[in-house]
């Protein structure tokens, strides 16, 4: 089966379910992991700018898409030109499992995708209790913005025992923050992620500065791995692993 995947995580995630490299014939220049697996594949274009040519000239079986990281547009393209897609539709953590057993089943590689999703299942159980503090994921900077809980990134911090305000509930999921904004939502932590914006700790201790000069409560800073937060698929168990217990370190600091 020739594949050509437009999702980095999702490159990750065929390499991890036992996709032989030989089959992976284009990826994005952001299809970065596993190095030994896509290093010798083309690059056909960026998430949002794939050469549509390059594609139907690579003749694919398949092309694995997302509905948010890819435009509408390209799906639309490759029907038209009668390419098979596989089209990832990830909101939360708790749509993974059977994602990974959709695409493993599309790709014969059900044996492992059974066993990730099984084990993302077990994981999700460990987090039901949203006790944990009141954090935001800052993943702009200039712009300030976050990510709400109505996607992924703040959906597997959820499932993970953090609570995240939903700062604007009628926006797209990735508000533009204020310091007022922090106030206002008594958020105790920010979460300051390395992608897309690598946030420095300096950059996470200017903004607590900044609700502290409004006559707000010092928010406290953490870095964290932006992978672990935004990439779903096979490293959503590794999300959930990571920020599970980040929560329990947090609340036994706490408590």
């Amino acid at each position: 089966m020739r594949v050509i995947s437009l999702v980095p995580s999702l490159t990750l995630t065929l390499a991890e379910l036992g996709l032989n490299k030989s089959q992976l014939i284009g990826r994005t220049p952001w299809c970065i992991h596993p190095s030994a697996f896509v290093e010798e594949v083309e690059v056909i274009g960026g998430t949002k700018t794939p050469n549509l040519n390059k594609i139907l000239n690579a003749n694919p079986d398949i092309v694995i898409l997302d509905r948010e990281e890819n435009p509408r547009e390209v799906y639309e393209a490759l029907i038209e030109a009668g390419i098979e897609t596989f089209v990832s539709t990830v909101e939360r953590p708790a749509d993974v499992p059977d994602m990974l057993m959709l695409l493993g089943e599309r790709l014969n590689l059900v044996s492992k995708a059974t066993e990730l999703a099984n084990a993302i299942r077990h994981e999700l159980t460990r987090g039901t209790h949203r006790d944990g503090p009141l954090v935001l994921p800052m993943i702009w900077h200039k712009p300030l913005m976050a990510v709400s809980p109505s996607k992924y990134s703040g959906a597997l911090l959820e499932a993970c025992g953090f609570q995240v305000p939903d700062i604007e509930p009628e926006g797209n999921g990735y508000p533009t923050v204020t310091p007022e904004d922090i106030v206002q939502h008594n958020v105790e932590g920010l979460l300051l992620s390395s992608e897309p914006h690598e946030f420095s700790k300096q950059e996470g201790e200017a903004i607590s500065d900044a609700v502290e000069a409004i006559g707000g409560v010092r928010p406290w800073t953490r870095c964290i791995d932006g992978e672990a937060l935004t990439w779903f698929g096979s490293h959503t168990l590794t999300g959930l692993r990571t920020f599970n217990a980040l929560c329990k370190d947090l609340k036994t600091a706490d408590d």
